[in-house]
């Protein structure tokens, strides 16, 4: 049995695909991912990981926040802490909480736990139409952008370059806590 946003992330990774005029085997190929899962994601059968879904919300043209989003279908321009929806990866405990409103807008700010000893990784076509920034609050994070590595601390910021594959990595033995601020790019 799955949950609620399991469900509604189904329906809604389905609707995307449509509305884009996209196949399953044409999501397949851009993504990615198998057509398999993409069938077992749109059926609810799976929890989809975060590079799963960071994946497939690249290839549909919405950033990972927008995705969830439109699966939660809250337009509210306030969002309150205790309200703010929280989606955890079922493999790394890889904690992503939804820190702007979800009624849109061009800013997503993202607050991210990584568990001590973990990590993430996401492939270069997640970020092909955002800016993202990164702002270290609590522990270190890893951060690799394709071949080059950056060691960040509490307080170091850092601005993605050109899409690059990414892996977030939590190296120590404690909690790493980071904001991620992003914008659509539209060039």
């Amino acid at each position: 049995m799955t949950d609620l946003l399991t469900q509604r992330l189904a329906r809604t990774v389905q609707a995307a695909r449509v509305a884009r005029g996209l196949s399953v085997t044409g999501l397949a190929s851009s993504s990615g991912v198998s057509r398999a899962m993409i069938g077992k994601i749109e059926r609810g059968e799976v929890q989809p990981t975060a590079m799963l879904l960071g994946r497939l919300s690249g290839s549909l043209g919405l950033t990972l926040s927008e995705l969830i989003a439109r699966a939660e279908g809250d337009s509210r321009r306030l969002s309150r802490a205790a309200e703010q929806p929280v989606w955890i990866d079922p493999v790394s405990g890889y904690r992503r909480r939804a820190v702007s409103p979800p009624g849109g807008g061009s800013l997503e700010l993202i607050e991210v736990e990584l568990p001590a000893g973990e990590q993430v990784s996401f492939g270069a076509d997640t970020y092909a139409f955002v800016h993202q920034q990164m702002w270290v609050l609590e522990g270190r994070l890893t951060f690799t952008e394709g071949s080059e590595i950056h060691q960040l601390d509490v307080g170091d910021c850092l601005q993605l370059g050109s899409p690059k594959p990414c892996v977030f990595a939590n190296t120590t033995a404690t909690r790493c806590r980071y904001l991620v601020a992003l914008t659509k790019r539209f060039s």
